[in-house]
């Protein structure tokens, strides 16, 4: 097993995923989300996308066994294991600008966009090719008759983690949110780890 690394609270990072190794997101002290964002990376225009995803699913509760897809329609991640089974594919990720909306009375971060597009700058991804992000061990309840989205504190407890196996090469964003909402008011690290094909 390979060694755990920790993002700090209200930062990100990037790295790459070869096919078939696995990718193991961690919630070290409970009630963290982690945006994670993938791209092929022999062709960054092939990036992961929720509709697609949500398309082929047929529901927005994506758990084990479950396919994250492109936009291209083509499998990227597997998860392969779960102890959450609560995460969100809805929302985008936090963003200066969303701060301004959602929390005026507070300073502005940079949150996770600014933090995914400054970790994956090296890998020659632009701002402007960030997606909807799968949002780790996010609560984001929907209404079932009106629609209304609620952002609530996530579910998972210390050590939880979902596990992803990479159906092609990939360069992964990984972030520890910013957002005081989707994190239950507090921010804390993210682990993660990447182990060998077997």
């Amino acid at each position: 097993m390979s060694a755990t690394i920790e993002i700090p609270e209200r930062s990100g990072t990037a790295f790459r995923l070869s096919h078939g190794e696995t990718l193991t997101v961690i919630d070290p002290r409970g009630r963290q989300v982690a945006d994670l964002l993938a791209f092929n990376a022999e062709d960054l225009d092939e990036v992961i996308s929720s509709g697609r995803t949500l398309d082929y699913a047929e529901t927005i509760f994506l758990t084990t066994g479950h396919l994250l897809y492109s936009n291209r329609s083509r499998p990227m991640l597997e998860i392969v294991a779960d102890t959450v089974g609560r995460h969100d594919f809805l929302l985008t990720p936090c963003s200066y600008d969303t701060f301004h909306h959602f929390y005026p009375d507070l300073p502005p971060h940079r949150g996770c966009f600014g933090n995914l597009a400054a970790a994956l700058e090296p890998y020659g991804v632009a701002p402007d090719r960030i997606p909807v992000a799968f949002n780790c061990f996010m609560n984001v309840p929907v209404d079932a008759t009106t629609g209304k989205l609620s952002v609530l504190p996530p579910i998972s407890q210390a050590g939880d983690h979902i596990v992803f196996r990479a159906a092609m090469d990939l360069v992964i964003g990984l972030t520890a949110c910013s957002a005081p909402a989707s994190n239950g008011g507090s921010f804390k690290p993210i682990h993660y780890r990447i182990d060998s094909a077997r």
